[in-house]
């Protein structure tokens, strides 16, 4: 297995080696790739690809036989090293191809956002990972230049994870990330491998979104390292070490589940140029959202309006669902239940999951009506801000359908073009 390359050590010595963020710059503003701001950000998240997720890939840990195998740490941890690679290798091979790539512009959207893990650059000592995502991860972005989208490189796992939750690449407890220096050294040192790789192709990969989901509401003890890591990554995004220039790369900052009064001022102009901030909106991880009714989902949602544009920050929703219930298989977690029916742990059963997830076949027509509108109410408030990116573009069939952008476009709750409305004034009522 490859450990860490030369480039990544120096790196992490660079970054072990500066104890407070680069000076800021008062930099030029940058010309992106696609006019931020002016036209709307649509797209998907291609999720369960190059970072493992038991939920929308189910069959790929069902198979190992091994209840202990619950997210990519213990896929390479509890199995044989050989059949663990070999397994990744026709998923990486096979989940998504270039037809994906067609299908998505086709449909009317121009941005894919592409999660990747710190383990696809570098691998510490004991860590149990699989490396091999990173060709894929560069063939992505070249199918994604033949069909005119752009691509958001997304660092979704950070070594000690910075959330503790399976899509980091371990699932845990709680975070370690924010408390190990040598974890957050790391992370920068990957980032900075990242930007001095992409930001030379910034007409493709038009934005960097420096850490996916730090859980913020954990308080300062996590918001501390996540604004100096913030800092510090754009200083590797705009002024990349293989480049004299700066780059046009977009900065991401996700919101680290806090409102925007937390985030007010932070990281604008004049000093800071092409930042945005990402925020991820679901109805279906509290008992308070899962009691609501249809209606009631929906105004939730057209009411996001009025939270976007708070934001000092132009903001993405960089994740979303038409879902509302955590229903799908694993979708809290492998072996955990669901909250809905009341088999999530010490939880009381809302309603039954029958029809409301799985397959689309079994979903009732008054169903794909309901997600049409709660489709067409999302898209509606989320474009107050730049744009928004559902997730997922897709799951292995018959898994977690609601989810997806593609089963929505198969069975008529989301419309080949974006821009269709049956509903124009959903939010207007």
């Amino acid at each position: 297995m490859p450990r860490l390359s030369a480039s990544l050590l120096l790196g992490l010595v660079s970054v072990l080696l500066t104890t407070s963020p680069c000076g800021v710059r008062a930099d030029s503003p940058i010309a992106p790739s696609f006019p931020y701001g002016s036209q709307k950000v649509r797209g998907v998240n291609l999720g369960g690809w190059l970072v493992l997720e038991p939920w929308i890939t189910p069959s790929l840990f069902d198979a190992t036989g091994n209840d202990n195998i619950v997210d990519e740490w213990t896929f390479g941890q509890h199995q044989d090293p050989s059949a663990a690679e070999a397994a990744l290798k026709v998923h990486w091979d096979t989940f998504y191809t270039e037809a994906d790539f067609a299908a998505i512009a086709a449909a009317g959207l121009n941005h894919v956002r592409l999660p990747i893990g710190y383990w696809a650059f570098e691998v510490g000592p004991g860590e149990p990972y699989i490396q091999g995502q990173l060709p894929y991860f560069k063939k992505a972005i070249d199918w994604a230049g033949n069909h005119g989208l752009k691509v958001i490189a997304d660092l979704h796992g950070a070594p000690g994870s910075q959330n503790g939750y399976d899509n980091s690449g371990q699932r845990l407890d709680a975070p370690r990330w924010p408390y190990n220096g040598t974890d957050i050294a790391r992370t920068k040192a990957v980032l900075k491998t990242i930007a001095d790789t992409f930001t030379s192709n910034s007409d493709v990969v038009s934005i960097i979104a420096p850490l996916n989901e730090p859980l913020g509401t954990l308080g300062n003890d996590v918001l501390s390292p996540v604004r100096d890591y913030s800092m510090s990554s754009y200083d590797s995004i705009r002024h990349p070490s293989n480049s004299s220039g700066q780059s046009n790369s977009v900065v991401l900052i996700h919101d680290a589940f806090t409102n925007s009064s937390y985030w007010s001022g932070f990281m604008t102009a004049p000093d800071y140029q092409g930042v945005a901030m990402d925020t991820h909106i679901y109805q279906v991880f509290k008992n308070n959202q899962l009691v609501l009714t249809e209606d009631e989902h929906i105004e939730l949602a057209c009411n996001q309006s009025a939270v976007l544009s708070d934001y000092d920050l132009g903001i993405i929703v960089g994740e979303w669902a038409p879902a509302i219930t955590d229903c799908a298989k694993y979708v809290n977690g492998r072996g955990i239940g669901a909250r809905y029916d009341g088999t999530y742990p010490n939880s009381t059963a809302i309603g039954s999951c029958a029809g409301m997830t799985g397959s689309a076949t079994s979903f009732s027509d008054d169903y794909k009506t309901f997600l049409r509108k709660f489709w067409e109410a999302q898209v509606s408030a989320y474009e107050t801000g730049y744009g928004w990116i559902q997730w997922t573009w897709k799951t292995e069939v018959g898994t977690g359908e609601e989810w997806t952008y593609k089963a929505g476009l198969d069975n008529d709750w989301i419309p080949n073009d974006p821009t269709e409305k049956k509903h124009p004034n959903i939010c207007k009522n």
